[in-house]
């Protein structure tokens, strides 16, 4: 019989395939149906009854169930993303959407964030289905549309319309967490993450007086608007030591032998190599400017100047974060906030105990340890539903990957061994579970 390492790596070169970038313009069409439809073809397959749904034209959203031997327990949600970030295929050593499976790696946008992790889900599904397999609990298994984009015509807009989809669920797991950090020769510490930051999207406007290029100009909107965002860019907010991140940070201590100074967090995280950018951005607040838009021509001082600004905001600092803001961008830049809530759960229950059991099993000397994400994802809608969420799709890592840079980045690859190794940490965990 096919097992779900045989699939694994086959299904996520295919699920690569799929060209499901999407853009803030609506108007634009993504593939997401087809990798949805793929997904259901696949499940049904297996034995299932999928249910598809379009919150959207060509927004597909595909949700199975396996029902466990214990229906008064709490069922577990798998959940995972089929949408991807654009990528430039002029950038990338090979095409972004060729799923090339070349020198022990699976190529393409999304082979990270988060394809490997639909790839594992879905194998795991299938075989369970087609061995007549009974979890200890129910599983549920959803591959959403939309996460790069927050959410709102996948996750979200299942919460809010089709929320018997996750009837009786009261733990998930999904994306970033569960992979290796080699913390010094042969010891590897596993990152869950039980937490996150809020994600925060500020749109920036000043108003300024028209006119031609050629005259003196006091009331430049480009120029003010420039100015903000200058004096946010080079503000830094200050260090904070939440809960998870300082038993990350005592644990690695403990890996390495190398003390942790709790007043001096900073040098903890100098000593991470390519992680230190993770490790780091999950102890503040940050506010970068991601867009900026003026003019129509060479010679017109235009009259509005517009930005974006993408914020995350660690939990509890909701509040000081906006005062900050408001304070550094001065009284004349209008602002629009949106905003997505933090996410925070404990490290611990029978889930976490489960997830250890299963990392220890494919890799004797792990240590699991909680970690803060800096970024966000489904977990910020699946809360709303008082589901408790941990990143956890697992992969071991070759110390040399810089693996944080493959999110959103040119050449994204996903090693086909961690692929492996994590559909057999996955299997673990949701038969034990």
């Amino acid at each position: 019989m096919v097992t779900a390492e045989d699939e694994v790596v086959g299904l996520a070169s295919e699920l690569i395939r799929f060209d499901t970038s999407i853009t803030d313009d609506p108007r634009d069409g993504n593939g997401e149906r087809a990798a949805a439809e793929f997904v259901a073809e696949r499940l049904a397959d297996a034995g299932y009854a999928p249910e598809y749904v379009e919150s959207g034209p060509r927004r597909g959203n595909v949700v199975v169930r396996l029902p466990g031997a214990d229906p008064g327990r709490g069922a577990l949600l798998v959940h995972g993303h089929l949408d991807v970030v654009p990528a430039d295929p002029a950038e990338w050593s090979v095409h972004p959407f060729s799923g090339e499976v070349r020198d022990g790696y699976v190529w393409g946008r999304g082979a990270i964030d988060m394809k490997h992790m639909v790839a594992m889900s879905l194998a795991l599904a299938r075989r369970y289905r087609r061995e007549s397999l009974v979890p200890p609990r129910d599983i549920v298994f959803a591959f959403l549309a939309d996460e790069e984009a927050g959410g709102f015509q996948g996750a979200r807009w299942l919460v809010e319309h089709r929320p018997e989809l996750f009837d009786g669920v009261t733990e998930a797991i999904s994306e970033v967490g569960g992979f290796s950090l080699t913390v010094r020769d042969g010891v590897r510490a596993y990152l869950v993450q039980t937490a996150e930051k809020g994600a925060v999207w500020l749109r920036l406007k000043v108003r300024g007086t028209a006119g031609h290029g050629s005259l003196v100009h006091t009331d430049n909107a480009v120029a003010r608007l420039a100015a903000a965002v200058t004096r946010l860019d080079g503000h830094r907010f200050p260090l904070v030591l939440t809960g998870p991140m300082r038993e990350f940070l005592h644990g690695v201590a403990e890996l390495t032998g190398v003390p942790f100074d709790e007043a001096d967090p900073e040098a903890a995280v100098a000593r991470f190599g390519n992680a230190a950018r993770l490790i780091g951005a999950a102890l503040r607040d940050t506010a970068n400017v991601t867009m900026f838009s003026a003019g129509v021509k060479a010679n017109v001082v235009p009259s509005v100047a517009s930005a974006t600004v993408d914020g995350r905001v660690l939990p509890g600092r909701e509040d000081e974060f906006r005062r900050t803001v408001t304070e550094l961008l001065g009284p004349d830049v209008e602002q629009d906030w949106a905003s997505l809530p933090p996410v925070a759960t404990t490290f611990d229950g029978r889930l976490v105990d489960a997830m250890t059991a299963a990392l220890v099993a494919e890799d004797p000397g792990a240590r699991v340890l909680p970690y803060l994400l800096p970024g966000g994802t489904d977990a910020k809608a699946f809360q709303a539903l008082g589901i408790r969420s941990f990143g956890f799709a697992p992969l071991r890592l070759p110390p040399s990957l810089d693996f944080t840079s493959l999110f959103h980045g040119v050449d994204e690859r996903v090693p086909v061994d961690g692929l492996r190794f994590g559909v057999r940490v996955l299997d673990r965990l949701l038969r034990g579970c």
